[in-house]
């Protein structure tokens, strides 16, 4: 039997185990659109397609799986691209489908045509311009198994009109043969060996946790190679959830905006044991002073990672909960008891801290959610002083419970990743905290979550500042806040979320925070919880840009 290829692509979907689509229809994809019309998928119609990547990212992170969006051409498939760019730095598996005119009017400036492509060959891992209808089925397996293998990433086809509205008969490849394209999944004994006699030998040996723990699920082993072996455990913004922030071993997000006890413990070891973690800006500080009296061990499924930042002792390649896995068989525990003395030190002398007095800040609502919720929620963020303030003051005990852009930092990432986040686990509760200027990017985004009676919690710490530029304007530009005011003038977030048919919650006292929460938690449907912050808060410790990582800025705002 003969198909098109729309019914192709959605067939070749359906056998990946595609259960929701997100997008946004347009001339180039009708064909494919008509066919979804009766499809056994669901499909989400999100307001803005940049809405759609960042809701099949959430879904992603969320649930483990590949996320699917698709678009038209042209401007629709540009709009996808800070999406496709937000996955791509974070290592997460989506796969972006978006129309193309035909094939024989590609490169002659044909109505809604972009080379998208070209436009997004940096930031995808791979990507496909289908111009044989018999390709088809091939590549999108393809396509898929690029996604999820290996170091996770973003996949994009392009799939012409004309190819969507041919005929051919349908063969779906069971397997997927890929010359130069060979990942490693089991690291090398010997080095796992290196490795295992280093950490018995360490005094001050110390885990550097990051988001590929997550993404291989191997945050189990790096808990038993930690609690075994009595080793102190830091996390990137992306790894918080690998290793309980409750246990007395865990020392928090290391950084920027770190805990101070975590960024003297890391520039202090003799072992730092990295774990799906590529040593980014924001964690090393200055480069050349960072970690100076620590031999380095480097697990990560991604050659290329390996010794890119920081030159690395013993490099292993291999996938992380292989590799911890092995190396928990033979690492005999190293003696610690000194160390663990010293964090402790560090942790009763920097504390991370607040002014406890009756106005509303930021983190004590924070702290307030965590105890409303126990720890059982996903937390999704924005991007500036709202993710900081998560990562700092939400204590995150599970995998997969922070959902933020890390690499790309993204405004307006936070809410659309919230809602694939609340479908992919409709289980579970799924806050989305948000500044009064992030928000308001992918804003529209509401109407996707009324409608699909999505209750995502919507915190928005509302100043009227782009907060973190502001912030650091303070700090460095003598006050001088260029542009970052909002002008005084943030929307009524309360009547917006009620004209979309959502709910809205207004906060201007210190007393009315919980409550406000609680009551947010009993309503289901969308609310807007419109706090009304102090307006010069800031997130502290800071490491001003370009110094060692122990050079932090202290005190409160």
């Amino acid at each position: 039997m003969k198909l098109t290829g729309a019914q192709i692509l959605l067939e070749s979907l359906t056998k990946e185990g595609v259960q929701v689509i997100f997008g946004y229809p347009g001339g180039a994809v009708l064909p494919i659109f008509d066919k979804l019309y009766d499809a056994p998928v669901r499909f989400i119609l999100t307001r803005h397609e940049q809405g759609a990547a960042h809701a099949a990212d959430g879904y992603a992170r969320a649930t483990g799986k590949v996320g699917v969006c698709i678009a038209t051409s042209g401007p629709g498939a540009t709009n996808l691209v800070t999406g496709i760019a937000t996955a791509y730095m974070d290592s997460i598996p989506i796969v972006a489908i978006t129309g193309q005119v035909k094939t024989f009017l590609i490169g002659n400036d044909a109505f809604q045509e972009a080379d998208i492509t070209g436009i997004t060959r940096p930031i995808t891992k791979h990507n496909y311009l289908v111009e044989d209808i018999e390709d088809l089925a091939g590549i999108i397996k393809e396509a898929f198994h690029i996604a999820r293998t290996g170091r996770p990433g973003p996949v994009l086809i392009d799939l012409p009109v004309d190819i969507q509205q041919q005929e051919i008969e349908f063969h779906y490849p069971e397997k997927v043969q890929m010359r130069g394209y060979n990942p490693t999944y089991e690291g090398h004994m010997g080095q796992i060996k290196k490795a295992a006699k280093a950490i018995a030998s360490a005094k001050r040996p110390i885990l550097y946790v990051g988001g590929g723990v997550i993404i291989s699920n191997a945050s189990e082993e790096t808990r038993e190679l930690a609690i075994k072996n009595n080793i102190p455990v830091t996390m990137t913004l992306l790894g918080l959830g690998a290793f309980p922030q409750d246990n007395e071993l865990s020392l928090g997000m290391l950084g920027m905006h770190g805990t101070a006890y975590a960024n003297h413990a890391i520039m202090e070891s003799d072992l730092i044991i990295a774990i799906g973690a590529r040593f980014d800006d924001r964690v090393t500080g200055k480069l050349d002073e960072f970690a100076p009296h620590a031999k380095i061990i480097h697990i990560d499924i991604d050659p290329a990672s390996v010794s890119k930042n920081v030159e690395v002792d013993i490099p292993i390649v291999g996938d992380a909960r292989n590799v911890v896995s092995k190396l928990n068989e033979i690492v005999k525990k190293p003696d610690t008891s000194d160390w663990l003395k010293k964090i402790d030190q560090w942790k009763r002398a920097y504390p991370l801290k607040y002014k406890d007095d009756d106005k509303v800040r930021p983190q004590y609502i924070l702290e307030e959610i965590y105890n409303a919720t126990k720890g059982e929620a996903i937390i999704c963020t924005e991007v500036g002083q709202n993710q900081m303030w998560a990562a700092q003051f939400y204590k995150f005990m599970k995998p997969r419970t922070i959902i933020s852009s890390g690499g790309l930092g993204t405004m307006g990432y936070g809410f659309p990743a919230a809602i694939g986040a609340q479908i992919g686990r409709p289980d579970m509760t799924v806050f989305d905290i948000a500044g009064d200027g992030s928000i308001q990017m992918n804003i529209q985004e509401l109407a996707t979550a009324v409608i699909n009676k999505l209750p995502v919690k919507v915190v928005i710490l509302n100043n009227c500042y782009l907060g973190m530029v502001r912030q650091w304007q303070e700090l460095f530009y003598k006050k001088r806040y260029s542009y970052t005011s909002l002008g005084g003038i943030c929307p009524d977030f309360v009547k917006l979320a009620e004209s979309y048919g959502a709910a809205g919650i207004r906060v201007t006292k210190k007393e009315e925070v919980r409550p406000a929460i609680e009551r947010a938690l009993k309503i289901d449907n969308v609310v807007f919880l419109d706090f009304h912050v102090e307006k010069e808060e800031n997130v502290f410790p800071m490491v001003p840009a370009g110094e060692a990582i122990n050079r932090m800025i202290g005190g409160m705002a």
